[in-house]
């Protein structure tokens, strides 16, 4: 796939209704643990066009999964009675959560060769956590230098994992192994975000057995038989936030549709005391100039961290508002405190007002402050549609290289500013 480039042209006000997706971060779990069930999986609100998405898509027709996609109804059905990966030819597939598709390979043919996450080498990204999942499970693991190989012909075994830090990853993988392990499998330490709570939800829907105690313990019952089902994919409530952030910046006036206000309880908070009062109902928020409660933003003082907290991914789209508050701003974050790559990219839209270092950022804000035009390149996702957004409400035209990042994370996100009545120029980067 080619590396892709924008052309933003800024100053166009956005209208109209815009649609949340499924969620990026759990629709491709789902993906992967749709893998462990004996008869046809669907998948509705699913994120066809993300390019994650269709990474895997690729894997898991390539590993002979049956797809079929809708990308009109954005469904996808899954059919993996016939998985092996003994005839993969290359393992070039440019996706991280490629761990996840373990457990399913082990079920279907007791061996499992995967990519390395995004073409990532162990120690990057913490792969050792799976690794010590599959090995407490009983298999044997081998490191090549393009793959990784797991080898349980007679399937997991049940036993307790106690993970030396709080993971998401972890705990999907572990969920999903668990699930297809002989007897019992316990989790300490587990991360049950919302969309790991999604995905605990998909596996009890699928005839498996999990108890939850509190945040951080797991208790799996392993099956022989786990069924197909219909599943619906929760809202994505960092697009929401995006929309949310987006629509109060450019001075628009959109309706945000399919809000998951129950995951967004602390980040919707912030913005109230950040002086934004917005019209909503059960499902769906209506940004426009009048929710600025003084005619202007806040200056806030805020720090990620865990669910229900405003989480790192966030992180971006509050030092965006910071940039266009009544004063200085302070973001902290203390998980991932080198999230801040992009900041440096994001400050040649706003030159001199933001001020970054390991787990600490500040702006000085102005509400009448407009980005300059600017030509910069993506860092990361979140960070990618940071600089789009300051594209968008900025002046002139600017260039994102490697838009692609963003693509990553936003589901058909070109059509849906269209829809607003904003067009952007994606083609291939030069």
């Amino acid at each position: 796939m080619n590396i892709k480039q924008a052309s933003i042209t800024g100053g166009q006000i956005p209208t109209g209704q815009v649609r949340v997706s499924g969620a990026k971060n759990s629709a491709t779990k789902l993906l992967a643990a749709s893998l462990i069930c004996d008869k046809e999986v669907i998948l509705n609100n699913f994120p066809t066009e993300l390019v994650d998405a269709n990474y895997k898509f690729e894997y898991i027709q390539d590993i002979g999964g049956i797809l079929q996609i809708d990308r009109d109804k954005d469904q996808v059905c899954i059919d993996s009675s016939k998985l092996s990966s003994e005839n993969l030819t290359h393992f070039n597939y440019a996706f991280r959560t490629t761990y996840l598709l373990v457990p399913g390979l082990i079920k279907k043919d007791g061996k499992a060769k995967i990519p390395y996450p995004g073409g990532c080498k162990i120690g990057q990204r913490g792969y050792d956590l799976h690794m010590m999942v599959w090995e407490k499970l009983g298999a044997s693991v081998k490191e090549y230098e393009d793959h990784i190989e797991v080898i349980s012909e007679n399937g997991f075994v049940g036993t307790e994992i106690n993970f030396p830090i709080s993971t998401i990853g972890g705990t999907e993988s572990a969920l999903i192994c668990g699930a297809i392990a002989k007897g019992k499998t316990t989790i300490r330490n587990a991360y049950i975000s919302p969309e790991v709570e999604d995905l605990i939800i998909f596996l009890r829907a699928s005839g498996v057995n999990i108890k939850v105690v509190g945040n951080s313990f797991i208790e799996i019952e392993g099956q022989e038989y786990i069924q197909g089902s219909i599943y619906s994919i929760m809202p994505d409530r960092i697009e929401a936030l995006t929309w949310i952030v987006y629509g109060i910046l450019s001075k628009g006036d959109i309706t945000i549709l399919d809000v998951p206000f129950n995951t967004m309880d602390i980040p919707l908070k912030h913005l109230e005391e950040a002086g934004i009062d917005f019209y909503h109902n059960s499902k769906n928020i209506r940004i426009s100039n009048d929710c600025l409660v003084n005619g202007i933003i806040q200056p806030f003082e805020l720090a990620t961290g865990t669910h229900p907290g405003i989480i790192s991914d966030m992180q971006p789209f509050y030092t965006l508002l910071g940039l266009h508050a009544d004063g200085f701003s302070r973001i902290f974050d203390y998980r991932y405190p080198e999230r801040i790559k992009y900041c440096e990219e994001l400050s040649k839209f706003y030159a001199g007002r933001l001020i970054f270092e390991s787990g600490k950022i500040t702006t000085e804000g102005n509400n009448n402050l407009v980005p300059s035009a600017a030509e910069v390149t993506s860092t990361d996702l979140r960070g990618s549609m940071a600089l789009v957004i300051a594209a968008l409400i900025g002046d002139g035209v600017s260039i994102i290289n490697n838009v692609d990042m963003a693509l990553r994370g936003y589901n058909n996100l070109q059509k849906k500013l269209s829809e607003l009545g904003v067009e952007i120029e994606i083609s291939d980067q030069k």
